[in-house]
């Protein structure tokens, strides 16, 4: 499927709709002399700095495994850089169960400010769902830039995140001392010896979390023209029996005047409980520093429970994080595991076409559902019926809202008295659903 990624031809629905523009829609690689005015074109979308020609091999490698597009101008003095950008690729999701599913990972999505309102990035999202769609790829994911954008193709937030600070001048370690050793390596060992393989063993605990490598994983330890990899640091735990576990990479900020410094923490995964507490107890214990700030966690972090003063951690930029957009509701519903048996109708409305119908969820007692699409003729039975969009459905996928909850709000109908309940039971997730990156 990762050759198919890249050679399967560009949408022809979004190359007529903007070919009828002018605007020419294709696709290119990081290894091709394009990339460069396309990797300058995406940055300037976010406002970001402009890299260093001398790095832009270096991107170049992180980008290889995606699936690159861009739309062009032609017209304008400098043709040669996209007007929109665009990239997507295959990513193992983890959901509830331990399981992974593939899924379709849009990233880089800008537009020009000189091409807005020009139906440019609904062509460019219906395009990459389409495409995964031919992929046979049964959801798709995205982190947002905005949050009003993405619900109109189907999409919801399907977990979320909290950036954490904790005053060390008044939370003392309260939590378990594990028996491995904690100890400072370079960024170098950090990235490139063994902490990729502690993320592949840490990431199938936690629903919500996606497989990443290349850029993603390169840019935790700073990267050459974008931030200084000359200020972070990695620290990283070795169980009792010398294996890796845990992998923490952060930089301390001095606020100057004698003040106690900031020990931010940029990324922190680990495998193992142990791992978890050793970690977080080096952190809060670092000499000097008055506070840890530690970004894009969980809203449910156990350090809260292991510390002496809990008043001493607060949550800050509490929302969404992870967005989900179901494609294949069979595929995709078969794949999770569930915490209750019971049999559902969900009928889901799905303007773009990929998800409606009427489904019939079946639960047996070991979790496993099976999944199959109710014709007209059929009835609905004493099963629990609920309607929903399909993005309420990526809302409920891994379990970080409660069905009771959209209930509530006025996002799902339950038909059926009970259905809501019954659902809770089944669709909730024992591990809170978290993603520790953005993409």
């Amino acid at each position: 499927m990762a050759d198919d990624v890249h050679d399967t031809p560009i949408d022809p629905t979004a190359t007529k709709n903007l070919g009828d523009q002018g605007l020419r829609f294709t696709l290119l690689k990081s290894s091709d002399e394009t990339f460069e005015p396309w990797l300058q074109a995406m940055g300037r979308g976010f406002h970001g700095p402009v890299t260093d020609a001398e790095h832009i091999s270096t991107r170049a490698e992180g980008f290889a495994h995606r699936r690159i597009s861009g739309l062009y101008d032609d017209t304008l003095a400098d043709a040669k850089s996209p007007v929109a950008t665009a990239s997507a690729w295959i990513a193992d999701l983890t959901i509830p169960g331990g399981h992974t599913i593939p899924s379709w990972a849009i990233s880089t999505i800008t537009v020009a400010p000189t091409h807005r309102r020009r139906g440019i990035a609904r062509n460019l999202m219906e395009s990459e769902l389409r495409t995964a769609t031919a992929l046979g790829v049964p959801v798709a994911i995205l982190t947002a830039s905005e949050a009003t954008i993405y619900e109109r193709f189907g999409f919801a937030p399907a977990a979320m995140r909290a950036d954490w600070t904790i005053d060390t001048t008044r939370a003392t370690w309260a939590g378990p001392i594990p028996d491995g050793k904690v100890q400072l390596v370079t960024t170098e060992q950090g990235r490139d010896e063994g902490g990729h393989d502690i993320l592949k063993r840490a990431l199938p605990q936690t629903p919500g979390q996606m497989y990443f490598e290349g850029h993603l994983w390169n840019r935790l330890f700073g990267l050459p023209g974008r931030g200084n990899p000359k200020e972070m640091r990695v620290v990283r735990y070795d169980d009792a029996d010398g294996v890796q576990q845990g992998l923490a990479v952060y930089r301390v900020e001095d606020p100057g005047n004698h003040q106690p410094a900031i020990a931010h923490v940029e990324y922190l995964t680990t495998a193992t409980d142990d791992a978890y507490a050793a970690l977080w107890r080096y952190l809060l214990e670092i000499d000097l520093v008055g506070t840890v700030k530690a970004e894009l966690r969980s809203v449910d972090e156990p350090v809260r429970w292991q510390i002496s003063d809990a008043r001493a951690a607060s949550e800050d930029q509490v929302g969404d994080h992870l967005w989900l957009r179901v494609l294949d509701v069979k595929t995709t519903l078969e794949a999770r595991h569930y915490n209750a048996p019971g049999t559902f109708v969900l009928e889901l409305d799905d303007p773009l076409g990929f998800a409606a119908g009427c489904w019939l969820l079946s639960i047996d007692d070991s979790g496993t559902g099976v999944v199959r699409k109710l014709d007209d003729s059929e009835g609905f039975g004493s099963n629990h019926h609920l309607a929903m969009n399909v993005r309420d459905l990526g809302s409920i996928y891994l379990g970080a809202t409660s069905i009771s909850t959209m209930v509530k709000a006025g996002r799902i109908a339950q038909k059926t008295m009970g259905a809501a309940v019954a659902a809770d039971a089944a669709f909730r997730s024992t591990t809170t659903p978290w993603l520790s990156t953005w993409f």
